[in-house]
């Protein structure tokens, strides 16, 4: 049976709200606890923490029975995104969490070229090639201005371009799901998979550089492990996944943008975060590019409605 899907009202408005509060303000938390626990054995920590959180609702509720016939989409989706969290990680150590904020989430830039090319019945519109060309045209406005630190201009271009890896990787995760049997699969086994095959690379990485040993467990640590295992790792994806079985996901795209808003926002207010012209006008261009990719059938609607009248 087919759900009906419809689009967002108040009380959506709200929770995507509360969820765009969460994920803005992750970067900022893992670059907080940095000098205490190491970013990749934060992610980690945290993958492990909602790993286990998602098993046993499985358990609970069931799903256990379509592994035979996804565990290979599911390594490799959990492979794609441990390595999104590698280069978070990796990222913050060399570049400010709000530019990581922004760059992170050109990933529907890179989900939308990924699926034009796998699944046909998506092909992108020419507004949405608009967005992408803006996003691009956005992303190297920011690098060529370079950044308002003295000195370690190469080191957090590094950071940035971190950022945009971890997008590309979060990009090709949406696509092995979407082109894949996940696709059918019920979302907790889909999130299991990412959390435990990411736990696994994640501490191999950690072990393998010697990261595994940085880890001191503060007030600061442990809060920013909890926070991000409890409430972001578990929490937050269970409730989007809610949102996206009730709600058009177009429109649910639309507030979903406001996540990048805040990561820079909560990075100026709580790091003392620096931001360049340069950024600025890049990352405006960043999430217009997004938001005409990702909205493209809420805007034409919009401007169906608009001519119409």
């Amino acid at each position: 049976m087919t759900v009906s899907r419809r689009a967002t009202d108040a009380f959506a408005l709200q929770v995507m709200l509360g969820l765009c509060l969460i994920w803005g303000v992750q970067q900022v938390v893992i670059k907080a606890a940095a000098v205490d626990i190491a970013p990749v054995m934060q992610a980690a920590s945290r993958s492990a923490i909602a790993a286990l959180l998602v098993g046993l609702l499985i358990c609970w509720k069931g799903g256990w029975s379509q592994v035979p016939c996804t565990w290979r989409a599911g390594l490799l989706a959990g492979s794609l995104f441990g390595l999104e969290f590698f280069f978070i990680a990796e990222g913050l150590q060399m570049t400010s969490a709000a530019h990581m904020s922004v760059f992170l989430y050109t990933a529907p830039i890179f989900t939308a070229l990924g699926v034009h090319w796998f699944l046909p019945s998506e092909r992108l519109r020419p507004l949405q090639w608009l967005g992408i060309f803006l996003a691009f045209a956005g992303i190297a406005f920011a690098f060529a201005g370079g950044v308002s630190f003295s000195g370690m201009d190469r080191t957090m271009l590094l950071g940035d371009a971190c950022g945009i890896l971890a997008g590309m990787a979060w990009g090709a995760t949406t696509v092995v799901v979407r082109a894949s049997r996940l696709s059918e699969a019920p979302v907790t086994l889909t999130l299991f998979y990412q959390l435990m095959v990411g736990f696994v690379g994640l501490l191999l990485i950690a072990a393998v550089s010697g990261q595994i040993s940085h880890v001191s467990l503060t007030p600061v640590a442990v809060a920013s492990v909890l926070f991000q295992g409890l409430v972001v790792s578990f929490f937050s994806y269970l409730v989007w996944f809610w949102l996206l079985k009730r709600y058009l996901a177009s429109n649910l795209a639309v507030f979903s943008f406001m996540t990048p808003l805040f990561g820079v926002t909560f990075g100026v207010l709580l790091l003392n975060e620096p931001l360049s012209f340069n950024f600025v006008v890049g990352a405006v261009l960043v999430l217009f590019g997004i938001t005409f990719v990702s909205a493209e059938p809420w805007l034409r609607r919009k401007v169906r409605a608009l001519l119409g009248s």
